[in-house]
C-alpha cells in the first residue's frame, strides 16, 4: 500500500509537470540516492550514474515491513543559479561551472537487520559526461516553428471567421459561422496539449538513442551506526565498516545500444572494535577486553546491464577486502598486554566482511519520474561458501 501511494503521488506531479510546460529531458536514468549507495542498500551495488536536476526522494526496503528507510537528494549549487534561468545560461557556462552544478547532497537513514539504526549523507559530483541532455540545442526546433505556424494560421482563421460573423446577417449563415468558430476554438483549446505530446514523444526519442551514455562520477560521505533499542532511541555508536567515512568513482561506458559496462572503485575509512581475552600468566584468570584500531576497507565491482529507457537487468560482481587482514593484526598495532598477562589468540574477533557479493535483478521505469529497482544479492565468504541471499528492493521518486 504505501508503495502505490508514493507511486500515485509521483505521477500526479508529472502530470503537474506536463500541464506547466517545465517538460524536458534532464537526466537518462534515475539513479538511487549516493548516501543508499554508501550504505550498501540499493538492489545493485555498482549502480548507473546520472546525475539529476530536481529534488528526489528514495525508498529502500529488504521486506515489507514498513521501516522509515529514507533519502532525500537535491542539488543546491543547481537550484541556486540555473534552474529558475533560461537553460542558455547554463549551456553558456563553462566547463567548470557546468560540472559544479551537477553537485549533489543526499541524506538518509535506514534499519538494518540487527534493528540498527544507520544515519549518513553523501556529496557527489560528475566529472565526465558523454552527452548532456540539458546540452541539446534545437531538439525542439521543428516542433516549436510547426505549432507556431498553426497557432498563426488558426487565430487568423478566427478572426476572418468572427468578422464574418459580425457582418453577416442571414440567420442560417450565422449558425453555420457559430459552428466553424467553435470548431476553431476546440483546436486552440487542444493546441498546448498536441503541443506537449509532440515534445514527450521527442524527449523518448532522446533518452532511448543515449540511455546507456558514458559518464564517471566522484562521491565522498559518512555513514554513523547507532544501537537502538524498541522505541528507536539511539543507543551506542557501531564501531565497525558500517560506520565510518567513503570515497568512490563510479563510471559506465556503453557497448553498443543495449547494453552498459560500469564500474567501482571505493575506500572506506573506520575504526574497528576488537574485542579478545587478556590471560593472567599467574592466576590463569581471564578477563574480557575490547580495543579500537583504524582500519580501511577496498571495494571494487564491475556490473554488466542490458535493456533500454524504460527496463534493464543487470548482473555484478563486488569484491571487498580490509587493509588489516585479521584481528590479530588488528590488535597489535594498538594494544600491548599489561605485564604478567598475555593476549588469548583464539579469543580475538572482529567484525567478520566477507569478500565476494553477486547480485542479479533490474529496475523499471514506470512513469518519467518514478523508477523501481530491485535485486537479489548472494554473499559468499573467503572460500567461496554461501553466507546469505537477500532480496533488496528500492523506488525512487522525483519531486517535480
Amino acid at each position: 500500500m504505501p508503495l502505490l501511494i508514493i507511486c500515485g503521488w509521483c505521477q500526479a506531479q508529472e502530470e503537474e509537470e506536463s500541464k506547466s510546460g517545465r517538460l524536458s529531458p534532464k537526466e537518462f536514468s534515475i539513479p538511487p540516492s549516493p548516501v543508499f549507495d554508501l550504505m550498501g542498500v540499493t538492489p545493485s551495488q555498482i549502480n548507473r550514474t546520472s546525475d539529476i536536476r530536481d529534488f528526489k526522494v528514495d525508498w529502500s526496503f529488504r521486506s515489507w515491513r514498513l521501516n522509515p528507510n529514507i533519502a532525500i537528494q537535491a542539488q543546491p549549487l543547481w537550484e541556486l543559479l540555473y534552474k529558475r534561468k533560461p537553460l542558455l545560461k547554463y549551456q553558456q557556462a563553462g566547463y567548470l561551472m557546468q560540472r559544479l552544478s551537477t553537485l549533489d547532497l543526499s541524506v538518509g537513514t535506514v534499519q538494518n537487520e540487527e534493528n540498527d539504526r544507520r544515519i549518513g549523507f553523501s556529496v557527489k559530483m560528475n566529472l565526465l559526461k558523454g552527452k548532456d541532455p540539458l546540452m541539446s540545442r534545437g531538439l525542439y526546433d521543428d516542433i516549436t516553428v510547426r505549432f507556431e505556424e498553426e497557432e498563426t494560421s488558426v487565430r487568423l482563421q478566427l478572426k476572418e471567421l468572427q468578422a464574418k460573423l459580425d457582418s453577416s446577417t442571414n440567420i442560417v449563415e450565422k449558425a453555420a459561422i457559430r459552428n466553424e468558430i467553435a470548431s476553431v476554438n476546440e483546436q486552440l483549446q487542444t493546441f498546448h496539449t498536441r503541443r506537449q505530446a509532440a515534445i514527450a514523444e521527442r524527449v523518448s526519442l532522446f533518452v532511448a538513442e543515449h540511455w546507456n551514455a558514458a559518464s564517471l562520477d566522484v562521491a565522498f560521505g559518512r555513514v554513523f551506526t547507532y544501537q537502538s533499542d524498541s522505541a528507536g532511541s539511539l543507543r551506542k555508536l557501531r564501531l565497525n565498516r558500517n560506520t565510518g567515512w567513503g570515497l568512490w568513482i563510479n563510471g559506465g561506458v556503453p557497448l553498443g545500444k543495449r547494453w552498459l559496462l560500469s564500474g567501482l572503485l571505493r575506500t572506506t575509512w573506520y575504526e574497528e572494535q576488537v574485542d579478545f581475552l587478556i590471560k593472567d600468566q599467574v592466576t590463569a584468570e581471564e578477563i574480557q577486553r575490547s580495543a579500537v584500531a583504524e582500519n580501511k576497507l577496498y571495494s571494487v565491482g564491475v556490473n554488466i546491464r542490458y535493456g533500454g529507457p524504460l527496463y534493464s537487468f543487470f548482473a555484478e560482481l563486488l569484491y571487498e577486502k580490509k587493509s588489516l587482514k585479521t584481528p590479530v593484526e588488528a590488535l597489535e598495532e594498538v594494544f600491548t598486554a599489561p605485564a604478567g598477562t598475555g593476549i588469548v589468540s583464539s579469543s580475538v574477533q572482529w567484525t567478520t566482511v566477507h569478500p565476494t557479493t553477486i547480485s542479479v535483478g533490474g529496475d523499471w521505469r514506470i512513469s518519467r519520474n518514478v523508477i523501481i529497482n530491485y535485486g537479489m544479492r548472494w554473499l559468499l565468504d573467503k572460500n567461496g561458501r554461501s553466507q546469505a541471499f537477500t532480496p533488496v528492493a528500492g523506488i525512487s521518486c522525483m519531486m517535480r
